[in-house]
């Protein structure tokens, strides 16, 4: 029956695992409120998809800005996106966990540019 005995003391509770290190944390920190659009996920085809959607939102809007694809799933974990893909714009998580259209992209990122 050790489905429900004490948790071992030494175990931590963090999104890696427990190996994170605070100069590790300090530059996920850091990378998380960096003004621009992100997204996050491992590089799968929806990751992909995602990522064609937010450029052509962002040439609709004639906006130009890097977008960047973070794939370190401490950085993801940093924003608590546990779903990818997912879309960042200015630090604020607007999106997971599922492919946006190019529209609803566009949409997303005007409020919170506005």
């Amino acid at each position: 029956m050790g489905l429900f005995g004490k948790k071992k003391d030494g175990a931590k509770a963090c999104c890696c695992g427990g190996s994170c290190t605070p100069e590790s944390m300090v530059k996920a920190e850091t990378a998380k409120v960096a003004a621009g659009i992100k997204v996050l996920g491992a590089g799968c085809a929806k990751c992909g998809a995602l990522e064609e959607a937010v450029r052509s939102a962002l040439e609709e809007l004639e906006m130009d800005a890097a977008i960047d694809h973070v794939t370190d799933f401490g950085q993801i974990a940093a924003y608590g996106v546990m779903s990818t893909p997912a879309l960042v714009v200015d630090g604020q998580v607007v999106s997971y966990g599922r492919v946006l259209g190019k529209d609803e992209a566009k949409a997303l990122i005007r409020k919170v540019r506005s």
